[in-house]
């Protein structure tokens, strides 16, 4: 029996076996303590039917919130289906079809799902990462600015302003020590992940930056710009940018191509499965179709 014949056929029971608690009904026994908590006509809400609530939730008060959303829920739902049933004539056997439909259709997809879960290797490598993002970069075209930069927020007061100004100017070696210094020892804030893609709106946040009505100007003409308010000095050494509409470099995409390549993996598995359980059941001729 092939790996995929030994993963469907216990599923499949399972899922078999499972939809039959459809069917099972409770001792009078059990009705008489399993208190009702809301009624819209014949239709009963029970409080076993509101244990899955409470086995989700850690806090007594989540578990209270949720079970009343809920209650409300379940009436507004049960009065509409009386209202339409008043309302309107239903094909009974046309609502039927449709509801074997969407069981069966709920059925594979559990089955498919549990398919891959259990046969999906999640590691996507570096080579087709690359590879993938070589062939399809022109599809990840930019929505907004995104830069390499370090960042500092000084006090204006402070004494180390002319010297980080100093050193973000100068490309003097050893200056990448004296920079972190003093970030370290000196700035409210700091960024200097410099070989990170960051967005810059998210950069410029909470600072003058942020108002400034032409930031695609801004980074064409400064390597280093510096803006101030009422009490710190704002300093943003620009290293790289990418504009709206330019291809955006693989490190800022890798992590949504990794996402792709996964899902490609996903898709390829379920046909695999569908093949083969058509396969062979053709060769066993489980099957006729009639002309």
């Amino acid at each position: 029996m092939s790996p995929i014949s030994k993963f469907i056929f216990p599923t499949v029971i399972c899922l078999l076996l499972s939809s039959c608690d459809l069917f099972k009904f409770k001792s009078s026994a059990e009705d008489e303590v399993d208190d009702v908590v809301a009624s819209v006509g014949n239709q009963l809400l029970k409080k076993s039917d509101l244990n899955f609530i409470s086995a989700q939730n850690s806090t007594e008060e989540d578990s209270i919130n949720i079970t009343n959303r809920y209650i409300q829920s379940w009436v507004r739902k049960q009065l509409m289906i009386k209202e339409a049933g008043k309302t309107m004539s239903f094909d009974e056997a046309e609502l039927n079809r449709k509801l074997l439909d969407y069981r069966y259709a709920l059925m594979v997809y559990e089955f498919e799902k549990a398919y891959v879960e259990a046969n999906t290797d999640r590691i996507v490598s570096e080579t087709d990462i690359q590879e993938y993002y070589e062939l399809h970069k022109e599809n990840f075209s930019l929505k907004e600015i995104i830069v390499r930069t370090n960042f500092f927020k000084l006090e204006k007061s402070s004494n180390q302003n002319r010297v980080l100004e100093r050193l973000l100017n100068t490309n003097k070696t050893g200056s990448d020590s004296e920079i972190r210094q003093i970030a370290l020892n000196h700035a409210s804030n700091y960024f200097l992940e410099d070989s990170t893609w960051v967005r810059f709106e998210d950069i410029i946040i909470n600072t003058p930056i942020a108002s400034n009505n032409n930031k695609v100007q801004l980074l064409r003409n400064n390597k280093l710009i510096k803006a101030d308010d009422d009490a710190y000095t704002y300093y943003f050494k620009i290293l790289e940018y990418k504009l709206q509409e330019q291809i955006p470099p693989m490190d800022f995409v890798k992590e949504e191509v990794s996402k792709i390549l996964l899902n490609k993996k996903r898709i390829a598995l379920v046909e695999q499965l569908q093949k083969e359980i058509y396969n062979r059941a053709l060769e066993n001729n489980e099957f006729k179709i009639y002309e």
